[in-house]
């Protein structure tokens, strides 16, 4: 079973190979998902592929998202069948075929609050949308839509203040944890030949002419600099492609605008309901997302011109979103209520609207110089899509024949023998003295390779106890994410590999120094990185929290920005 594995060797390995001089065929820049996506994809077609990444894997707009995987519902009012189809379709593709172990059904309902029209108007929205993800080419996969009265609307989620609503229509969609399946990607591109390195920021492109024959990069953690040659780079750097295209020189052939949506994230208790919500807003939507143990509330959509690698949620965004679920909330929420913010920027293709909300998912792929390509735009969703477009632009570069995009075929790692595994999961759990719910959320978190945690626990059963602080999680899974996920620092751990940071209330300050000591004796720290690993996140913590009293953007960001760039291992 390939299983790509992302350990500090295979990293070392991966920088030698793409310095060593030798041209690769592809040099993929972005370590996002439709970066990985494109390294996969070139990988499947036999291609040599290097993947760069400045931080960590997803460290952006890929781990920052409303953990959806959706054919985008509110596009159909936009009358984007082709962007709702297409989504659609590769949302059945994930749930089904190429990630199962990752991405599974979950139930909105759209509460109704208007007699006849609304009704017929809304169900023939959500009928449309079935239809689409049956006709699509692909079994769906995911319950029909069903319509309920107003007290089997009140059954399914007793939290709804009766008086906000007369009904509702319950649909599905898909979620999942975007971190986590970008780092998937990376894996099963690594598995499949490619070499992927993180913390390895461009900082300037070879040219011979006018034609683009590789980058200048600066290795984060040796703090060197090196050069990799390749046939074709693709610049797949979502809300940072106009900065990386700066480093051409070259007239940008679309801008990328920053879009910032903010998340809160509740305990489960504090919103009764078996299912999700989706509500109307003045300028989009509104979801309330199960998530586990907790729920997942936003999103907001407002323009970002500051400081990209940290967008900062302020005062202002989380009083939007607790006022707006707050008025079909029995129940209110409080600040006191929330355990998580986190905030993103979407990348979205810049147009005549000045509203972000308004613009297009659409995405780009255009090739301004020979030898580089630019993809930008689109969706999570559709990343396979955006990926296949840029390699099939950069083989045109190429000129030789080579094979089409296969990744519709490819399951991403773990997903191979899953519902078998998960058949086992009682016997699993007896082996190991864990109860099945334990083995039950590994096997959410990493599919078939599960059996690679369960492997640490074999051989050191106190990897089997949870960690300290974040008692969901088994001390073994941050053993793992450092010795197969490339999580090198502490942050890395706590915001991504596990989601530590939004689902404790102390977001993740007290299991710091039990994570960072597994860490520590996995990657060879030394007690004085150990204890600047800690300070490192604790800080990143309070700059959070302080940016989320802030009133405005600015003032939000200046406090963000108070914590330190992320250290070196060295």
């Amino acid at each position: 079973m390939r299983t790509g594995t992302l350990s500090p060797q295979r990293r070392e390995a991966a920088m030698a190979a793409m310095t060593s001089g030798e041209e690769l065929d592809v040099l993929v820049v972005g370590g996002g998902v439709v970066g990985a996506g494109a390294a996969l994809d070139a990988a499947t077609r036999g291609l040599s592929v290097g993947l760069l990444e400045a931080r960590d894997w997803a460290s952006g707009t890929s781990s920052r998202s409303s953990k959806l995987i959706h054919g985008g519902l509110r596009y159909l009012e936009m009358l984007d069948f082709g962007l709702v189809r297409e989504a659609l379709r590769e949302r059945g593709l994930l749930v089904q075929k190429l990630a199962p172990h990752l991405v599974r059904p979950v139930p909105f309902l759209y509460p109704l609050e208007h007699r006849g029209w609304e009704r017929l108007y809304a169900g023939a929205g959500v009928m449309l949308y079935d239809t689409m993800g049956i006709s699509s080419g692909h079994a769906r996969g995911l319950p029909r839509h069903r319509h309920l009265s107003r007290r089997a609307a009140l059954r399914e989620c007793p939290s709804l203040r009766p008086e906000s609503l007369i009904g509702g229509i319950q649909y599905y969609d898909a979620q999942m944890d975007d971190a986590r399946f970008t780092m998937f990607l990376v894996r099963t591109a690594v598995a499949y030949g490619a070499h992927a390195a993180s913390r390895a920021r461009v900082v300037g492109f070879l040219r011979d002419g006018a034609r683009v024959t590789g980058v200048r990069v600066q290795d984060l953690e040796s703090d060197r600099i090196v050069e990799i040659r390749a046939k074709q780079v693709i610049n797949a750097t979502g809300v940072w492609t106009d900065d990386v295209q700066d480093l051409v020189s070259e007239r940008k052939p679309f801008n990328v605008r920053a879009s910032k949506g903010i998340h809160l994230v509740v305990p489960r208790d504090r919103v009764q309901s078996s299912t999700g919500l989706i509500l109307r807003t003045a300028t989009s939507v509104l979801f309330v997302i199960p998530w586990d143990q907790h729920w997942i509330i936003g999103t907001t959509d407002t323009d970002w011109d500051l400081d990209k690698d940290h967008p900062a949620a302020s005062s202002r965004d989380v009083d939007y979103l607790l006022e707006e679920v707050n008025k079909v909330l029995v129940t209110p929420l409080t600040r006191d209520d929330v355990q998580g913010v986190y905030a993103g920027l979407r990348p979205l293709l810049s147009g005549e609207s000045e509203l972000t909300a308004k613009l297009s998912r659409e995405h780009a792929v255009v090739t301004p110089v020979p030898g580089l390509v630019v993809v930008a735009g689109g969706k999570f969703t559709t990343y396979r899509v955006m990926a296949a477009d840029a390699v099939d632009a950069a083989v045109r570069g190429l000129n030789r024949t080579v094979p089409r995009c296969c990744t519709d075929q490819v399951p991403l790692v773990g997903a191979d023998g899953y519902v078998a595994m998960r058949n086992q999961r009682n016997a699993l759990a007896a082996e190991l003295g864990l109860h099945v719910s334990t083995v039950e959320h590994l096997l959410r978190r990493y599919g078939t390779v599960t059996d690679e945690v369960l492997t640490l626990v074999r051989e050191d059963p106190g990897l089997g106890q949870p960690l300290e602080g974040a008692d969901s999680y088994l001390r073994a899974e941050v053993a793992y994410a450092a010795l197969h996920e490339d999580a090198r620092h502490l942050e890395d751990v706590l915001t991504r590999r596990t989601r530590i940071s939004i689902e404790t209330f102390d977001r993740g300050t007290t299991a710091a120094r039990a994570a960072a000591a597994i860490m520590a004796e996995v990657l060879g720290w030394s007690p004085e990185q150990l204890d600047r690993e800690v300070e490192h996140y604790l800080q990143r913590v309070e700059a959070e929290r302080a940016a989320q009293e802030q009133p405005d953007d600015a003032t939000a960001e200046l406090a963000r920005l108070g914590a330190p760039e992320l250290l070196l291992t060295s």
